[in-house]
């Protein structure tokens, strides 16, 4: 199943259908923790150990291009990718650098409101995603 969805987001995107691009974009999709490059990296290797690291960093740069995965950078200048397309936020723990997600319809209309009534001279807003930084309990 989720072959076919990464075969449709990349079809309907416009872009070919390769099995780096597959690989690459399944591995962001299953570990689902905002991975590294360098771990999706193994993740893509176990399956194709002959794919060149330049050729996941050129996919995961493409992907990203096309608005189907987000990068995200944290405090202490880790890129991560994040493959959750709805407006959400981020909890980043500032002790182990972990992200989760986190989805708050009521956060996302505040949040909207208040920028619609309080317009940023010269500026237009594309996104507004909120980073909440704290530690999680262990």
């Amino acid at each position: 199943m989720l072959k076919n969805s990464t075969n449709e987001i990349l079809h309907r995107k416009g872009l070919k259908i390769t099995p780096q691009r597959i690989a690459v974009l399944e591995a962001v999709i299953k570990l689902k923790n905002h991975p590294t490059a360098e771990k999706i990296i193994n993740v893509v290797k176990r399956k194709y150990p002959n794919i060149s690291v330049g050729t996941v960093y050129n996919v995961l740069e493409t992907l990203v291009k096309e608005g189907i995965i987000k990068k995200v950078e944290t405090d202490r200048d880790i890129m991560r990718y994040d493959a959750v397309r709805e407006q959400h936020h981020h909890l980043y723990c500032t002790e182990t650098n972990r992200i989760e997600d986190y989805f708050d319809d009521n956060l996302n209309k505040i949040l909207n409101n208040y920028f619609k009534s309080k317009k940023i001279r010269d500026f237009k807003i594309e996104e507004i995603k909120l980073e909440i930084r704290g530690k999680f309990k262990k």
